[in-house]
């Protein structure tokens, strides 16, 4: 192994042996299709930056939550925009848009994702609450076979491995995007991004900060929910 290599494989471990607060790992799945251009893509990614400094300004959050950013676009591309961080040190990718809408390919990378970090948690002796994952969207799935992973998702959040909430934009097929969660699917009021993204820190920090085995305590989404 080379010593560039050899540096990688190390990061993960170093991070944990400066902060092993429990982790509450959170995987943001984005639709980036062609009909984000314009305002909504811009609003997404204002919505990120407050995302990011919402969570640096919070105490516990920042160094108990661990965000995951997936892009979905093109033709069936899915692909890690920011991978796994600590939010004290998380910086919000700029998002543009082109393309389709593959959605399942995007869930199965997240659920993967999802595996491997729980993993490494273990290895290093790191404890964690049930992972979340958001699937935002403002169509529906243009990828092939997406409905065997949406059975995928709901399995897995019926064994306890994983949280899904769906949030639709306008536009959004709301009756699809259920079919890959259990909880029911929120729509975006216009182009609140950054009103959701506030809820977003505001939850998550509530979970980090909860007793083991609690039920999750969601703020009102009245903010941001249509």
């Amino acid at each position: 192994m080379v010593l560039d290599d050899l540096d990688n494989e190390m990061i993960p471990y170093v991070e944990f042996a400066d902060n092993a607060n429990e982790r509450t790992p959170c995987v943001l799945v984005l639709d980036c299709s062609g009909s984000m251009r314009g305002e909504p893509i811009k609003q997404l990614n204002i919505g990120l930056k407050a995302l990011e400094q919402e969570l640096k300004d919070d105490i516990d959050a920042s160094s108990r939550v661990q965000l995951l950013i997936i892009k979905a676009f093109g033709k069936d591309e899915a692909v890690v925009s920011s991978d796994w961080i600590d939010a004290m040190n998380f910086e919000a990718p700029e998002m543009e848009a082109g393309g389709l809408t593959p959605l399942g390919k995007a869930m199965e990378l997240a659920l993967k994702k999802i595996e491997e970090q729980k993993c490494l948690y273990d290895s290093c002796g790191i404890t964690s609450k049930r992972p979340w994952i958001f699937l935002i969207s403002d169509g529906e799935p243009t990828d092939y076979d997406w409905e065997s992973v949406a059975k995928k998702c709901q399995q897995a959040q019926k064994n306890k491995k994983v949280v899904i909430h769906a949030v639709g934009t306008q536009g959004a097929n709301l009756e699809k995007l259920a079919m890959f969660s259990m909880n029911t699917p929120k729509r975006l009021s216009g182009l609140r991004f950054t009103e959701f993204f506030l809820w977003l820190s505001r939850s998550v920090s509530c979970v980090s900060r909860a007793a083991p085995n609690s039920l999750d305590q969601l703020d009102d989404t009245g903010d941001w929910d249509e």
